[in-house]
């Protein structure tokens, strides 16, 4: 199955990948600021992530001065 396409079935895609871009930053940065592995943050970046922290949910936001609604995206 391609990222866009979970293995369970979820519609939820992260958009950390433009994030990032847009703000110049590497995941290696990114992991360096949140206190998030490098492995962990990667597999949200690809959407393979089952579940997330409200903790670094929070934390990626602040570093990257955005909403959960900007990180995270609902497509059918």
């Amino acid at each position: 199955m391609s990222p866009a396409e979970p293995e369970d079935g979820h519609a939820i895609h992260c958009r950390l990948d433009e994030l990032l871009a847009e703000r110049g930053m590497t995941l290696t940065q990114l992991s360096d600021r949140v206190g998030v592995s490098l492995v962990n943050l990667s597999v949200l970046k690809n959407d393979r992530a089952r579940a997330i922290r409200f903790s670094t949910l929070t934390a990626i936001c602040r570093v990257l001065e955005c909403t959960v609604g900007d990180l995270l995206e609902v497509r059918e």
